[in-house]
């Protein structure tokens, strides 16, 4: 065999084709340093652009600071705090003169308990909130400069004007977490307090603030400061935030061409980094309508509270272009250098893929299910040739083996589905065989409790009925003057023994039958109103009644009375809100059994139809903590055991009614 038609001979070749793939990973590995390097360089530019913002900012209430004590300090000031007479006009106009030159938007002095001395003007409310910290320390005789956030009312107290002023609309911004607020009302102030002494010797506070909402002047420096002719692209801008909380109060980023972006609100990403856990943001973001290279960090108020964020950032667009361009650049060039040297090794490879590719290809109809596909390269002796034999010889074996793992696979698949069949079927007896125990461990011990409660409490009873009796024959003829008394006694006592008697009669119905009297129905609603009123005084509800039944019933008045007290309850409930209570009474006939139906309807949130399918289950309740489950319940055992029944109508936002019918009283 000659070298020309080796197989090594050929990968020999082959091997300067290592250039379409060591090249382009040392390229690509390259490049992403590259990229990686780029994008820390600018992480790098805008971390040293926020941190010139924060100094900007702090020599800002430094300066603020420095001006009070020189105001404070001057003997112009000095003197007119001691002038005596017209003293309080004099030294208003000295703070006014000095506000307007100094740029504060308020400036008052207060002393320990919170009454103003003077102001620059007159103050709109004497309820000024003074028990800032920053005023605290400058009473105790230290000056001290914060970032504070004044509610509308802290702000209309100052002044009206200054209200207006902080006052912002806010504008919808994509990203940003989600909020009902339509317009931010707070101001955030730039505050400082420096300590002085009055005339008479208390202790006072001069007090100053700038309102930063919309001061479009101190963006702007800041922006001036650490953009201006720094090299950044043309087409790039550098941009400078001021947010309270996540609303941008004041910026230089544009909404519009001519609009700033006042009201935007920060990404809600941003707003959990910064705002919620503390931290400082140097990363790409969003920013109203374009990515900017972001460096976000919180603004701590005088309690030490995150209370917004600064911001500091360039458009990151520009950037991304030059980028594209050099990465552009770099593939051309590394296109016209394959493409000069690629087709000098495809005619080398040809020979060698082309054996290669008929394996390949009679892989892929094998994978489509031909198992019969074979190379038909037999005959080659080359390496590759004796590859293809095996690979025939393979696929030989692989053909006999799935036919027998088919044979097994249905098999298997049979009795899986055995298996599964009577693996369901025990599931769902399994399902039904718990759903009663858990029922009948439940109703057999409340029975239990129940009946227990009725036997301890029947003996009191007694003791109490038989002491009674004595007392009676004890006062002789002095009987009369309490009798009143003794027949309250007994009717409460008679009381406690209905009570006693239900509760046995929910123990075990079928001993207890109650006891069954004659009435119209009309007479039970009208005494069960009364013991349902307080509810009704709590809320809205209107009553509605209409009593048109004729036909007397037979059924144990309290039961009755349970029933309905446990329907307009629930009807009650229905309308927190207040709402239309409906009773009404009328004779109906069912079938040839003549009875009455009372309903109780409400006009509440009514229920779905899968709420009204179990309603009547016992321990089934939509009150939470409110409710056992058993009112309903036990409504229905009652009903049903005098041979009525209790059904219900609902509609979803129209109200429920419960209908009672009850047959008619024997003649």
């Amino acid at each position: 065999m000659s070298n020309r038609r080796s197989v090594r001979y050929r990968l020999l070749a082959i091997a300067l084709v290592p250039m379409l793939v060591i090249l382009p990973l040392l390229l690509g590995i390259s490049i992403y340093r590259w990229n990686t390097k780029f994008d820390e360089a600018l992480l790098s530019k805008v971390h040293d652009d926020l941190t010139i913002a924060h100094q900007y900012l702090t020599r800002i209430m430094e300066n603020t600071g420095d001006q009070l004590a020189f105001v404070t300090g001057s003997a112009r000031f000095q003197k007119t705090l001691q002038r005596q007479g017209g003293a309080d006009d004099d030294l208003a106009a000295l703070l006014n003169e000095t506000a307007q030159a100094r740029g504060f938007d308020f400036l008052y002095i207060v002393v320990d308990g919170g009454s103003i001395v003077a102001s620059e003007y007159p103050l709109a409310s004497a309820s000024v909130r003074w028990n800032w910290p920053v005023i605290s320390t400058a009473l105790e005789g230290h000056a001290r400069t914060a970032i504070d956030v004044f509610e509308a009312t802290e702000l209309s107290a100052v002044s009206p004007d200054l209200a207006r002023r902080a006052r912002i609309e806010l504008v919808p911004t994509i990203g940003s977490a989600p909020s009902t607020k339509a317009e931010e009302t707070r101001g955030l102030i730039l505050q400082s307090a420096n300590p002085l002494m009055l005339p008479d010797g208390r202790r006072a506070a001069l007090v100053g603030g700038i309102l930063l909402n919309q001061n479009l002047a101190f963006v702007d420096t800041i922006n001036d400061l650490i953009y201006h002719g720094l090299g950044l692209p043309r087409e790039s801008r550098g941009t400078v935030t001021l947010f309270l909380d996540d609303v941008r109060i004041s910026t230089n980023v544009e909404l519009f061409e001519t609009q700033r972006a006042i009201g935007t609100r920060v990404s809600a990403a941003v707003r959990k980094a910064v705002l919620e856990d503390g931290g400082s943001w140097f990363d790409s973001a969003f920013v109203v309508n374009d990515w900017y290279v972001s460096g976000y960090e919180p603004l701590l108020d005088s309690y030490n509270h995150r209370v917004g964020m600064l911001y500091a950032g360039f458009l990151q667009k520009p950037f991304t272009e030059a980028k594209r361009r050099t990465l552009l650049e770099i593939a051309v060039a590394f296109l016209v250098a394959v493409a000069a040297t690629v087709p000098l090794f495809l005619r080398w490879a040809a020979a060698i893929f082309r054996p290669l590719e008929s394996m390949t290809g009679t892989i892929s109809r094998v994978e489509r299910g031909e198992l019969d596909a074979r190379t038909g390269h037999a005959g080659d002796q080359d390496e590759i040739g004796r590859v293809a034999l095996h690979l025939d010889r393979l696929l030989d074996q692989l053909h006999e083996r799935d036919t027998q793992l088919r044979q097994w696979n249905e098999e298997l698949n049979q009795r899986v589905e055995e298996r599964t069949s009577k693996l369901q079927l025990a599931n769902q007896q399994l399902e039904a065989t718990t759903k009663q125990l858990i029922m009948s461990e439940k109703l057999a011990a409340i029975g239990e409790i129940t009946a227990g409660i009725a036997h301890e409490i029947n003996n009191p009873i007694a003791v109490v009925q038989g002491n009674l009796e004595v007392i009676r024959d004890l006062m002789g003829s002095k009987v009369d003057s309490a009798k009143t008394e003794f027949r309250l006694i007994d009717e409460q006592l008679r009381r406690i023994s209905e009570i006693v008697t239900r509760l046995l009669q929910f123990a075990k119905p079928q001993e207890y039958a109650g006891f069954v009297e004659q009435y119209q129905p009309d007479e039970i609603v009208n005494d069960t109103l009364p013991l349902v009123q307080h509810l009704l005084n709590k809320t809205t509800i209107t009553v509605d009644k209409e009593y048109r039944a004729s036909r007397p019933i037979s059924m144990n008045r309290t039961e009755l009375q349970q029933v309905l007290v446990n329907l307009i309850v629930n009807a009650i409930h229905a309308m927190p809100n207040g709402g239309r209570l409906t009773l009404r009474t009328f004779d109906r006939q069912e079938g040839l059994r003549r009875g009455v139906v009372i309903e109780v309807g409400d006009t509440g949130a009514g229920m779905t139809p899968d709420i009204m399918q179990r309603i009547f289950d016992p321990f089934f309740t939509t009150k939470r903590r409110e409710g056992t489950g058993l009112g309903l319940s036990i409504s229905q055992m009652l009903v049903t055991r005098q041979g009525g029944r209790i059904s219900v109508e609902s509609e979803l936002g129209k109200g429920t009614t419960f209908s009672v019918w009850l047959r008619e009283a024997p003649g």
